[in-house]
């Protein structure tokens, strides 16, 4: 999945080891646009941290994969990032799923008082 969105938190970077060795994971809070914005956690692992792109502020394009878990009777849902870059120059963020579209340009007015009455409907 993709998404486009502002960076407004990048939480605390966290590191351990684990049978492969060392690994790191970084959470980091998007937020959509449009009328309803949303808030989304995305979770970047190990080389997809790039400190230069993540500055609080940044519009991102991100494409992620949704994950969830059982543990415990609980599920557990992971959004993990595989790839992100900041958006386009100059590029706006998309509207959100389900936002209004823009207004079209209202239409010349219809006058109705013209035109001679022979070709009305019978009905």
């Amino acid at each position: 999945m993709e998404l486009t969105a502002k960076l407004i938190q990048v939480l605390p970077m966290q590191t351990g080891m684990g049978k492969n060795g060392e690994w790191r994971k970084q959470n980091i809070i998007l937020e959509t646009d449009g009328m309803y914005p949303k808030k989304v956690c995305i979770t970047l692992w190990g080389d997809k941290i790039n400190e230069s792109v993540l500055q609080v502020g940044n519009i991102l394009d991100v494409s992620f994969d949704i994950e969830s878990r059982e543990y415990n009777g609980n599920w557990y849902t992971d959004l993990r990032a595989w790839k992100i870059d900041q958006a386009a120059a100059g590029g706006q963020t998309p509207p959100a799923y389900g936002a209004p579209n823009q207004p079209a340009a209202p239409a010349a007015p219809v006058d109705f008082t013209s035109g001679d009455d022979g070709d009305d409907l019978p009905f």
